[in-house]
């Protein structure tokens, strides 16, 4: 089977409706919308979530919590994802975005501590967690805070 000799099963692609095109077509005079009221005007009909009146889901529903609008959100990073780097190297943000470890930035970068780190190396964050300080100071290297 080639490209060009796929086709839709019957059945898949539907003609569709088209109304309004006079009394032979059965759906003629009225288009399908019935006789006067609302929803046979041009225009007519109801906003999303209207219940009839009755009070509407979204407005039914308890809301709990809240929103934080002044939270921090980090992209983290773990140290055993720091193990691509040679020796000796200084990993900083743009570093991490090269190698495609951090794609959004977001609020900064978090160094996290899962995993093992083998190699002796600089790194450049925002922050870091315990662990990953104690296992990027074990190995030789140095934790920067930017």
């Amino acid at each position: 089977m080639k490209l060009h000799e796929i086709q839709a099963p019957p059945g898949a692609n539907k003609r569709t409706k088209r109304v309004g095109r006079g009394p032979g077509s059965g759906h003629g005079k009225t288009s399908t919308r019935g006789h006067k009221g609302q929803k046979a005007r041009s225009g007519g009909g109801v906003r999303p979530g209207f219940e009839g009146g009755q009070m509407p889901l979204q407005r039914r529903i308890p809301k709990r919590g809240f929103t934080n609008i002044f939270k921090k959100e980090y992209a983290i990073v773990n140290v055993q994802d720091l193990n691509r780097f040679e020796d000796g190297t200084e990993v900083t943000i743009e570093l991490l975005q090269d190698a495609g470890i951090v794609k959004g930035i977001k609020d900064g970068v978090k160094i996290l501590g899962n995993g093992e780190l083998e190699k002796k190396l600089t790194v450049k964050a925002h922050r870091f967690s315990k662990q990953a300080e104690e296992k990027i100071a074990a190995r030789g290297g140095k934790a920067e805070v930017i």
